[in-house]
């Protein structure tokens, strides 16, 4: 985890702080690293995907394509991460609610062996606001895989 001199916060997220800001673990974890956060506009996170994910087993049995579902859970899963480490959320107990998909494309296959690279930019949202607004593009290798603009809440647990 490497720090912004000006703040504190961290710009970039190891899985172990990435499971101190987002309450999802196996197998709905679908973030495995986030880097370049530049404070609450934008970050990029990584997923390595890999053949025993479960969700490979029955999509599609000899033919395994990530769900494009789970691709834009992940640029969420990201822009959470990036939300909760630039606004000191490690371990603040946040649960983050979708509240709408627009926009939504999916361009090319995910499939094991792949990187797949989620840059997220925020286009709506302020600290201390529970509403946020993002933009995402889903890549491998600098190919697009997925785009979408997504809406979530962002609620704090006591």
């Amino acid at each position: 985890m490497t720090d912004t001199p000006e703040t504190g916060a961290p710009t970039t997220a190891d899985i172990q702080l990435i499971q101190r800001i987002l309450p999802h673990r196996y197998p709905f974890l679908l973030v495995d690293r986030v880097v370049d956060i530049d404070g609450t506009r934008s970050a990029t996170g990584l997923k390595n995907v890999t053949m025993n994910e479960p969700h490979f087993q029955g999509h599609f049995p000899g033919t395994p394509i990530m769900p494009g579902v789970t691709i834009v859970e992940a640029m969420a899963q990201t822009a959470g991460v990036m939300v909760g480490a630039s606004m000191g959320l490690v371990d603040g107990n946040m649960l983050i609610y979708f509240m709408g998909i627009d926009n939504c494309k999916f361009r090319r296959k995910v499939v094991p062996g792949d990187r797949l690279e989620m840059r997220v930019e925020t286009t709506r949202g302020k600290p201390g606001g529970k509403v946020w607004r993002f933009k995402g593009v889903a890549t491998v290798d600098g190919e697009m895989a997925a785009e979408a603009e997504f809406t979530a809440m962002m609620d704090l647990q006591g």
